[in-house]
């Protein structure tokens, strides 16, 4: 069985005919530009790569060339690479750059923008953000005075993650947290749980607070059925802007056992993971899930989590199709809220098993 065939691009026909990508550009255009002289012969050979092959120039990458430098800035709130949290960042920045691909841009990694208080900073002396067409922006949490900033001076961008108002609605591309979290209450509800725990802050940031509504939201309508929400203690405390950590595994199994908890939702996959080894090593049937892919570093394990998987490839192409969207004033969704899946593990079990 053959796969999908995969789509022509601009860098394809310029391999194939031996002129440069620029060169290919001004013949999709029908343009000729200062600096490049094309024969006729040159001009021939590319339409001919184009009849053969069937490509079709997409029309916003068109429209793009036309008008604009094609250069999407991607602004990184925190770092990406290399660190820790590589593994995680990795998908999204696969997705954007496919993406820009696909519309013949150039990416620009805005890696000067200064660090004030831990944080980067977009706005700042030597600001370089018009540089790009518009920018995609990376990190779990967004200044908002930043994003304030950014549609008040009208700068097209998208968040990569969801985003509340800011002086105005936030172009974004996220994922819906909030739906795959009740998906994983219901399941443990049905396997015959009636008291839930949630690991985690379940505030702050918009992907931890959306995890921590859909979690609530799903308990209450299970409440009827005789499943409880019992925080276990006071596990978790902040850790910057970019973590929670727990103080002290053994304390939380403690908490959550005195409180009848058969089964825990963890926000963050190495706390999920310690909570579920540490139970093991005790001999304690306890069920735990973790909600989402780790974002640092989690002990060794062969177990598989019942988890959720985050589209983030989908999110990073996805934001620079909103970008486009935006940067030619062209109709179209300027929030998108995309599905996890729901992944079975061998962690979330039948009550009592």
């Amino acid at each position: 069985m053959t796969g999908a065939r995969r789509r022509v691009t601009q860098q394809d026909i310029a391999r194939m005919t031996g002129v440069s990508q620029a060169t290919v550009s001004l013949v999709l255009n029908g343009r000729s530009d200062a600096d490049v002289k094309l024969s006729a012969e040159t001009r021939e050979k590319v339409l001919r790569a184009i009849a053969e092959t069937g490509y079709v120039a997409d029309p916003i990458a068109r429209r793009l060339a036309a008008r604009h430098n094609r250069i999407i800035g991607v602004f990184t709130y925190e770092p990406v690479f290399p660190s820790a949290n590589s593994d995680f960042y990795h998908p999204f920045l696969v997705g954007i750059e496919q993406q820009a691909e696909v519309l013949g841009c150039d990416l620009l990694l805005m890696t000067s923008a200064p660090v004030v208080d831990g944080r980067r900073r977009i706005f700042h002396g030597d600001n370089r953000l018009r540089l790009a067409d518009g920018s995609v922006l990376l990190g779990r949490t967004i200044d908002r005075t930043d994003l304030a900033r950014l549609l008040a001076e009208e700068i097209p961008f998208v968040s990569i993650g969801r985003r509340d108002d800011a002086g105005g609605p936030v172009p974004y591309v996220g994922a819906d947290y909030a739906a795959a979290t009740s998906e994983i209450v219901r399941r443990a509800v049905a396997l015959g749980h009636d008291r839930l725990a949630y690991l985690g802050l379940g505030a702050g940031p918009e992907s931890w607070a959306d995890r921590g509504r859909g979690f609530r939201e799903a308990v209450a309508q299970a409440a009827a059925y005789g499943a409880h929400y019992a925080p276990p203690g006071d596990p978790v405390e902040p850790a910057g802007d970019a973590a929670i950590v727990v103080r002290d595994t053994a304390a939380v199994l403690d908490a959550a056992l005195a409180a009848g908890v058969t089964a825990v939702v963890a926000e963050e996959h190495a706390d999920g993971v310690a909570l579920y080894e540490l139970a093991r090593e005790r001999g304690v049937s306890l069920s735990v899930a973790t909600l989402g892919e780790p974002t640092r570093a989690a002990l060794p394990t062969a177990v598989e989590f019942t988890s959720l998987r985050i589209p983030r490839q989908a999110m990073g192409a996805q934001a620079v199709e909103v970008l486009t969207a935006l940067i030619e004033g062209a109709p179209g969704e300027r929030q998108r809220l995309l599905p996890c899946e729901v992944v079975s593990g061998e962690t979330l079990s039948e009550r009592g098993n």
